[in-house]
């Protein structure tokens, strides 16, 4: 049996993008957390930070996670946010 997916990491928008951000990612998170084998999808804004969003994700095994970026890459949050950098750390537990 393979371990859960576990995802930390940032996502870095420019000052133009944050209200954007701050829009679309309620319904992202929304959608996210309704998947078979989703077990834990967080994005919140940074304190320190308003540009930068901290991102914690685990889901139950590599295929959930698989058709939750299938169905992410699908979705109006990622047409509109692909071109924000993201730093992200993918292990498995």
């Amino acid at each position: 049996m393979t371990g859960n997916i576990v995802i930390n990491g940032t996502i870095k928008c420019t000052p133009d993008d944050v209200g954007m951000v701050v829009e679309r990612v309620k319904e992202h998170i929304r959608l996210s957390r309704l998947e078979a084998g989703c077990i834990k999808f967080d994005i919140t804004q940074s304190d320190d930070d308003p540009c930068v969003f901290n991102v914690s994700e685990r889901f139950f095994d590599q295929a959930a996670f698989d058709t939750h970026s299938v169905r992410t890459r699908a979705s109006i949050w990622w047409k509109e946010t692909k071109h924000i950098p993201r730093d992200m750390k993918i292990t498995t537990e």
